[in-house]
């Protein structure tokens, strides 16, 4: 939504249409219906921007671009889990890529020194093996 903020009486009005459950002013939590009817809408040749105005969204307010990026998103999680992957909030999750950093927050002193000596040694490891890269290249 790049540097859009909503106001507190555009809120109001988002909250109003029943394809919104949740608004903030920076952000809009559509319906799980709403985006699986979008999807199947926009299979069926409607363009992203059709749908939003048909479900009583006013673009100037959401946004030009919203309905275009907010589909690309929905059909790819479409695609890879189907429906149910739309009834779910999919906010904020690494889709995949891992849990994400570790903690490190409220450890102690020993685990300090235990990731830090980990740490240390995978360096050393990782040194040690473009050492063996570089010294390959010159031969």
């Amino acid at each position: 939504m790049g540097n859009r903020a909503f106001t507190a009486e555009q809120i109001v009005n988002l909250l109003k249409n029943p394809n919104v459950i949740k608004c903030s002013s920076k952000s809009i939590g559509y319906a799980p219906e709403f985006k699986v009817y979008a999807v199947t809408q926009y299979h069926q040749g409607l363009s992203a921007p059709a749908i939003f105005r048909a479900a009583g969204f006013n673009l100037r307010l959401i946004g030009k671009y919203k309905p275009k990026n907010c589909l690309r998103d929905w059909r790819e999680v479409f695609s890879t889990k189907g429906a149910v992957g739309l009834q779910v909030e999919n906010r904020g999750k690494t889709k995949g890529k891992g849990k994400g950093r570790t903690k490190t927050k409220g450890l102690t002193d020993q685990e300090k020194i235990q990731r830090l000596e980990a740490h240390v040694a995978y360096l050393k490891a990782e040194n040690d093996f473009l050492a063996k890269l570089r010294a390959q290249r010159r031969e």
